[in-house]
């Protein structure tokens, strides 16, 4: 009996515990790395999976894909809030079978705001508060302090939540109303309050892909890198060759893909529209019409809607990619186009002007001075008669009747100004 006692106690002396951070944001790339995280846990036969927590929030559809993971996950999950768990931290938090909490950690905070930083809407906020009653009442808690947490109408002034302010607890305040099942101030005084001290522990850390991954897929990163694909694959439309802003633009292009390809968010339907657009974009160099290009840009539009996030975010993403396209290509063309030597092949930077040999009429210096005879009266413009040439011109500013010397005081090209001789000058 004492020998058969003894074997389940040397199986949990000889366990695995994962350790699996949620960190930062939580974003599809964040769901990627943690499901590779759990497979490797369940593949191993782990006793237990601890998330550390410690994450301002992030977006809705993640928290949902996360939330799933952690309900189908086989061992048993332990969240440890080591910091924040605020907004999809504390629904994530909520997900796990048992909640322990760091002496400073906080919970809560979670209420659903849109992209401008302001208070969803009311459909989106009726189904966060829907998901955050569920996911209190699926681990048996109060579904009150879940729902107060992400609507500021409840009132709960004893937990400095009056009506009006969203509710965030602390270490020991999740312990009073059941959101906690204890505090404590380290990862192994966790594994010892579980009866898990002896079992090894194995931290699951991101690879460089998956934190690549996780950069690339920030709603902050898409804008700027499909900017970038947009103004080099703009200005290389306009550019013949094979140059530096295409290089830029195509590896711009191929870094978003990566990203989320990585993260899981693009399948491999969008690689294919993808390629088809550009092959659409380059047949369009051979191919005179404009149709094939149209039909590639759109191609690559909708690849790109397919490998993002949502179709909405993305969209959104695509809308200011194309904005600030065409701002910097009228920058750049205004400001620096005459001095960027790739912008000589679109820009002209000839002048017509003399010291180029251009001139809109035969300049004659030499007539100033001479003098000739009118053959119409100048009122002020008329003829006149220099030996046997008869050239148009305009008076000084008096009146000058036909038949009267004049003599030629300027020429501005094709622009002759005379003057009536005065006595004085005939005599001479």
């Amino acid at each position: 009996m004492a020998f058969a006692l003894a074997i389940p106690a040397i199986s949990a002396d000889n366990g695995k515990v994962y350790v699996i951070p949620i960190e930062a944001e939580v974003e599809r790339g964040l769901q990627s790395f943690l499901e590779r995280g759990i497979e490797e846990a369940e593949e191993a036969g782990a006793e237990a999976i601890v998330f550390e927590i410690d994450t301002p929030g992030g977006f809705v559809n993640a928290a949902d894909g996360i939330a799933r993971l952690l309900d189908e996950a086989d061992p048993e999950t332990l969240a440890f809030i080591n910091q924040d768990a605020l907004s999809a931290g504390a629904f994530l938090a909520l997900h796990n079978d048992e909640i322990y909490m760091h002496p400073n950690g906080r919970m809560g905070a979670a209420q659903v705001i849109d992209q401008s930083g302001n208070a969803a809407a009311d459909k989106a906020n009726s189904a966060w508060l829907a998901s955050m009653r569920s996911a209190a009442e699926s681990s048996g808690r109060d579904p009150q302090y879940a729902l107060a947490m992400a609507d500021a109408s409840i009132d709960l002034p004893e937990y400095r939540a009056a009506e009006g302010e969203l509710l965030t607890l602390g270490a020991q305040e999740a312990l009073d109303v059941g959101y906690s099942e204890g505090t404590v101030s380290s990862l192994d005084e966790l594994l010892e309050s579980k009866g898990l001290s002896g079992a090894e522990v194995i931290q699951v850390e991101e690879n460089w892909s998956e934190t690549l991954a996780r950069f690339l897929t920030s709603p902050i990163v898409v804008p700027i890198l499909l900017s970038v694909a947009g103004l080099g694959l703009l200005l290389e439309l306009f550019t013949p060759g094979v140059g530096i802003p295409g290089f830029f633009g195509l590896f711009s292009l191929m870094l978003f893909f990566y990203g989320h390809l990585v993260a899981g968010l693009a399948g491999y339907e969008s690689i294919l529209l993808l390629v088809f657009g550009l092959g659409l974009i380059l047949l369009e160099f051979f191919v005179p019409g404009g149709i094939l290009g149209i039909l590639g840009i759109l191609a690559v539009i909708g690849s790109v809607l397919l490998a993002g996030e949502d179709v909405q975010t993305t969209a959104i993403a695509i809308l200011i990619a194309l904005l600030v396209a065409s701002a910097g290509m009228v920058i750049l063309v205004k400001f620096f186009g005459k001095k960027l030597n790739m912008f000589k092949r679109i820009i002209l930077t000839d002048a017509t002007d003399t010291e180029h040999g251009y001139v809109s009429a035969v300049n004659r210096p030499e007539l100033i001075g001479q003098v000739a005879r009118s053959t119409t009266a100048l009122r002020p413009s008329g003829t006149i008669r220099l030996g046997d040439e008869y050239i148009d011109a305009v008076s000084e500013g008096r009146f000058i009747d036909s038949n009267k010397d004049v003599k030629i005081i300027k020429v501005e090209g094709s622009r002759i100004v005379v003057r009536e001789l005065e006595k004085q000058e005939e005599e001479e």
